[in-house]
């Protein structure tokens, strides 16, 4: 990322105003995107407008599909540059997402605990869920510790908890990464899509795209900038759930929790799952 973009993205409108002057293109592309695509991705509209002042396009076409002008649409400043030329606006689904993503961040906007393991999958039930991965509930006692105090219990490593919420419904695990391996999503994306995270103490929250068995993305980065290969719909995700992994996971597969309770628990049940390699799915 080069000096002007780094500061459209974390600096002041002063040294953004001060690099975007010494620039020979204040359009050029670095990570696939322009300074000004970073400003109004970091939701940073006082850089945004220092560079437009300073003769950055706002419509200019990006490999996303998300022109920096296009992208303010999405966000609290949707006339930051004024009237979108025909073909900018909003689509009906891309507007529905929009105007979901205040009360779904509002809803999740506690942060995952390190350690945390999860799956968002749509359409289907928790009880279809546990059907599919042969999970059967836990003694009444071991799930009463486990709400509780998620960590008070022997044996855990094979227990999840199960939660529906509105459009789906939500796997757990605080302690571990278990919901997100291969073979859970891929028995739970049969005839739908699932959106994986695990919280690693390590490297951060990585993320997973499972659909129909068949993973669409792997090693990602939920609540973080997009990569430059990232489809349109997960960098509209990243520029609204900035900072929020779960509900940009909930938001991809298309998940209205009401609550934080699916993520942080205590979840409608505390299930096992059977003995098994779970890192080795065969459809």
């Amino acid at each position: 990322m080069s000096a002007l973009q780094d500061a459209a993205e974390r600096g002041t409108p002063e040294q953004v105003a001060e690099l975007a002057r010494q620039a020979a293109d204040v359009d050029v592309t670095d990570e696939g995107h322009t300074a000004l695509w970073w400003a109004v991705h970091a939701h940073r509209p006082e850089n945004a407008r220092v560079l437009a002042a300073a003769g950055a396009d706002p419509w200019r076409p990006d490999p996303s599909g998300w022109s920096p002008g296009r992208l303010a649409l999405a966000g609290t400043t949707p006339d930051l540059f004024g009237t979108p030329p025909a073909g900018a606006v909003l689509t009906d689904a891309e507007a529905a997402i929009v105007a979901e993503a205040p009360r779904l961040s509002h809803a999740l906007r506690s942060n995952l605990h390190e350690g945390t393991g999860l799956v968002c999958v749509a359409g289907i039930t928790t009880a279809e869920a546990a059907r599919r991965l042969e999970a059967t509930p836990v003694d009444p006692d071991v799930g009463r510790r486990l709400s509780e105090d998620p960590w008070s219990a022997e044996g855990i490593d094979l227990i999840a908890g199960f939660t529906d919420v509105p459009g789906g419904c939500v796997l757990t695990q605080p302690w571990g990464y278990l919901p997100q391996t291969p073979v859970v999503t891929g028995l739970l994306s049969a005839g739908t899509v699932c959106y994986g995270v695990y919280s690693n103490p390590k490297s951060g929250n990585q993320g997973i795209i499972v659909r129909d068995g068949v993973v669409e993305g792997s090693d990602l980065h939920p609540g973080g900038a997009p990569y430059a290969d990232s489809s349109g719909l997960e960098v509209l995700l990243s520029y609204l759930h900035l900072g929020n992994a779960a509900a940009y996971a909930c938001a991809y597969a298309g998940l209205r929790p009401v609550d934080a309770r699916s993520i942080t628990g205590p979840p409608d049940v505390w299930s096992a799952l059977p003995e098994r390699d779970y890192w080795h799915y065969a459809r």
